[in-house]
């Protein structure tokens, strides 16, 4: 039994150390901010940078663990799924789920629970969630859903 123990411990680190040459989730890239937010107040703007821009604008903050897969390649996709979804650096272009945005946070699919299970300064208390909701619907007005 202590043999196939080892054998198997020693078959993961095997596999650890191959699966960081594969080359999905490091490219770390922060594209070129095109058009910035220009937030209602400061408490706004801090509350987003704190619970929503690293998968929601072009200025990711890539922590230690975005280099060790497999969480790199996690990291990877929610950075590229929430950039796609709804990016605040590129108001240049349509960003179709701006609608939504008060929704998702008052209903609290955003932050997800993951990002801030890492990130405690993304966990928003009911007084800071209602702040960002406030503050997005004076920032972007007509353009969000406030139901």
């Amino acid at each position: 039994m202590k043999r196939w123990l080892i054998r198997l411990i020693l078959a993961g680190a095997v596999v650890f150390v191959l699966i960081q040459f594969v080359p999905y989730g490091r490219a770390h890239d922060n594209p070129p901010v095109t058009q910035i937010v220009e937030w209602e107040g400061v408490r706004t703007e801090q509350l987003f940078d704190d619970a929503c821009a690293d998968c929601h604008s072009n200025e990711t903050e890539w922590p230690w663990y975005s280099n060790v897969a497999p969480q790199s390649w996690l990291v990877q996709r929610d950075v590229d799924a929430g950039r796609a979804d709804l990016n605040l650096s590129e108001l240049d272009r349509e960003q179709e789920e701006i609608k939504d945005l008060i929704e998702v946070i008052a209903d609290d699919e955003m932050p997800p629970l993951g990002y801030t299970f890492l990130h405690p300064e993304a966990r928003l208390s009911n007084a800071e969630k209602q702040a960002l909701i406030d503050g997005i619907a004076r920032t972007f007005g007509g353009e969000v859903d406030q139901d």
